[in-house]
């Protein structure tokens, strides 16, 4: 029986050891569980055990076509060492945008098909930071889709509940609108954070029950958010190296 590819660093214990085969395989991209025991040399039995473990974790997930990835906890950290610019300037900016609109105010990011929570002000709870879901559906995941590269809207669509149609309007729109189906009886409106090169880095949203929003976005709730938008702009630019993360 083949053996699994030891990780660059081992630790001699056995059950670590191949966790950190897997973590590494999916390191270079979205992984099958056969791609994890083709490439670790595991037996299957054991690649699904502990690939199965690592997802209770956190430490994987999967995306839009059930491939393993990076899981939240990694996904938070990462973003938390790499993008802490734009998230901790959004603390701030989704503060004052909550206590404006008295709506929960969240911003995402896109990474490998889904959608993060990076900042959050919300009005009852724990703030979702961290938080990871599928980029398929509702207002946010159609801002984080809307100005993809050609190829990658091509492959998202094939896993969404988007039309090019319906994602070619929200370009039009420069925000999205309607019921959140990861929020039950919730209702999103997400306006996108731009980046450099005209892509986007982020969507800001503010979120709250069907009966507290209007039945299609109103110019002062629009306001609110475009405002947030810029503010959040303001405060990178008052950041050392100010070009968005």
């Amino acid at each position: 029986m083949s053996t699994a590819t030891p990780p660059r660093t081992a630790t001699g214990v056995g059950v670590l050891d191949k966790a950190a085969v897997l973590l590494e395989t999916v390191e270079g991209g979205p992984a099958t569980l056969g791609d994890l025991v083709m490439y670790s040399g595991l037996p299957r039995p054991t690649v699904h055990r502990i690939a199965v473990a690592l997802e209770r974790l956190g430490l994987l997930t999967r995306d839009l076509h059930g491939r393993f990835v990076l899981g939240p906890r990694l996904d938070a950290a990462a973003l938390g060492v790499r993008h802490d610019r734009l998230a901790g300037a959004a603390g701030p900016v989704l503060t004052e945008l909550r206590a404006q609109t008295g709506l929960d105010a969240l911003l995402h990011r896109r990474r490998n098909g889904l959608q993060i929570c990076v900042a959050a002000s919300v009005t009852t709870g724990s703030p979702p930071i961290g938080a990871t879901r599928p980029a398929s559906a509702g207002p946010v995941a159609g801002v984080l889709l809307a100005w993809q590269p050609p190829d990658e809207l091509y492959e998202a669509l094939s896993c969404a509940r988007f039309t090019a149609t319906q994602l070619a309007a929200v370009r039009r729109r420069g925000w999205a609108y309607g019921p959140d189906p990861l929020r039950p009886g919730g209702v999103t409106y997400a306006v996108p954070v731009r980046a450099p090169d005209d892509g986007v880095a982020a969507a800001l949203a503010v979120t709250g029950p069907a009966s507290r929003m209007p039945q299609t976005p109103d110019r002062r709730l629009g306001r609110a958010l475009f405002d947030a938008v810029t503010g959040l702009a303001d405060s990178l630019l008052r950041l050392p190296g100010h070009s968005l993360p």
